[in-house]
């Protein structure tokens, strides 16, 4: 199993299927359908900014998952101090890999990155209804810290 940088947007769009189609299922009125074509130009217009990494975790040669994260810098302001953060912005493996650990390697190797930056926190947010997710990071040692709320009406 190896994990390294990638700018690919074609490799990473097909990666985030198993993601998109579960916003998809748990949230229809939200998440439109999976577009690959458009998904990919999203991607590569993300993988050129310098403060996104992408990470593509293979076995041997066949990719099974993939992580965006994002080095956010957030200033100082009369309410808040200012601090750094490597905000996950997205995670997904293969749906037949899932539960076998490489969430878990993902969330490491995104760890590393922090550490090898001088950051200290990672800042995440996941669908309510998301068990996967929540699972995967509660695994991890990931605890709420702010909650967000919604009223349909």
């Amino acid at each position: 199993m190896h994990i390294s940088q990638t700018k690919d947007a074609g490799l990473i769009a097909k990666l985030n299927k198993p993601v998109h189609d579960l916003h998809v299922e748990l949230y229809p009125e939200f998440f439109k359908p999976y577009n690959f074509e458009e998904i990919k130009t999203f991607f590569q217009s993300m993988v050129e900014k310098e403060n996104y990494i992408f990470l593509v975790l293979e076995d041997g040669d066949m990719p099974l998952g993939f992580a965006m994260i994002e080095i956010r810098n957030h200033p100082e302001t009369m309410f808040k101090k200012a601090y750094s953060s490597l905000y996950v912005h997205q995670i997904s493996v293969l749906n037949q890999k899932q539960k076998k650990g490489y969430g878990t390697r993902l969330m490491e190797a995104i760890e590393g990155h922090a550490k090898e930056r001088g950051i200290n926190r990672i800042e995440l947010d996941y669908w309510s209804e998301n068990e996967v997710a929540s699972s995967l990071y509660e695994k991890n040692g990931y605890e709420i810290s702010r909650l967000f709320v919604s009223k349909q009406l």
